[in-house]
């Protein structure tokens, strides 16, 4: 009896032991106003975790201490340990933060205000509300550029992509860009912006000196966000109503490959070896895996209700 205690204890301890150190990938489930933490070895949710009401977006702090989650109708900044997913801190009084950005200086941070049509500039260190903008409307995505001079939004509910001028503190240009638009990045020369225009169905690219969209690539129906693989070349494109994530060279502009990935993909992760994507499937409470190199579904991870945000630390470079 003694013996089969003992055993039963050490196997509790190895188990233990083994789940401390498993990787673990953060999901936020917007529906729930929880996180999902997810065994990256055997594809299984761990346990789920109460952050705030309507999580949508994460990313990590610059000096990547934390992972900070943003929970839009509870206004407030969430802080979680990047590897274990257990939360830190919270900061309280941050309005209506849905989208999160900061400058490649780190002084500053950005937040859309999606439902208050408006965005907020933190001062960086201490999280001062230093500007606000309002903005027609329904601002979504935002991304700076690489000089830290100013910040680009996209306004999904009057079609229009718009950049402040931090140096000017002012909305320096507003320019349609097609309908509903939604993910935004800058390409790695820094000359072109890329945005995923949902309602026509492609990826726009603004040559933003200019205040001009120059070219329009079509990927498939609802692009939605874009996502770097980490190579200075591609970027993914999560096409929501089509069921599928379309691989963009930006050398060429031209799509290199669609796979098919179910339940309105949104939101992306690919690991540091580019063997595995990692996608939040929006419409099925699950995150949906495809192995890089059959761009085949692998692994179903039943997560909560309307999975947004997603990340784990052995990711590809930012």
């Amino acid at each position: 009896m003694r013996v089969l205690l003992v055993r039963t204890i050490l196997l509790g301890i190895v188990c233990w032991i083994g789940l401390a150190q498993a990787e673990v990938a953060i999901v936020l489930n917007s529906g729930d106003g929880t996180v999902s933490l997810v065994d990256k070895t055997t594809y299984q949710e761990i346990k789920k975790i109460y952050v705030g009401r309507e999580p949508h977006h994460l990313m990590s702090l610059p000096d990547n201490s934390a992972l900070m989650v943003a929970n839009s109708v509870s206004n407030d900044l969430v802080f979680l340990d990047p590897i274990s997913g257990q939360i830190k801190s919270r900061l309280s009084n941050i309005s209506d933060p849905y989208q999160l950005a900061f400058s490649a200086d780190k002084k500053w941070f950005a937040t859309t205000s999606l439902r208050l049509d408006r965005v907020d500039i933190y001062q960086a260190e201490g999280f001062r509300l230093e500007m606000r903008f309002s903005l027609p409307k329904t601002p979504s995505h935002l991304v700076f550029d690489p000089s830290n001079h100013f910040l680009f939004v996209t306004l999904q509910g009057s079609d229009q992509l718009a950049a402040i001028d931090l140096l000017a503190r002012k909305v320096a240009w507003v320019i349609p860009v097609g309908k509903t638009p939604a993910g935004i990045v800058i390409t790695p020369d820094g000359r072109n912006l890329l945005v995923g225009v949902m309602g026509e169905d492609d990826v726009a690219v603004v040559d933003w000196q200019n205040h001009r969209v120059i070219q329009k690539i079509q990927t498939g129906k609802g692009a939605h966000n874009l996502f770097s693989m980490g190579d200075g070349l591609r970027f993914l494109v999560s096409n929501r109503v089509d069921n599928t994530v379309s691989i963009l060279n930006v050398n060429t502009m031209k799509v290199e490959n669609t796979f098919a990935v179910p339940g309105g993909p949104d939101c992306m992760e690919l690991s540091a070896d580019r063997k595995e994507l990692w996608v939040t499937s929006r419409w099925l409470r699950q995150v949906s895996v495809i192995d890089m190199q059959t761009f085949k579904l692998s692994h179903v991870v039943p997560v909560g209700r309307s999975p947004h945000g997603i990340f784990f630390a052995s990711h590809v470079p930012r």
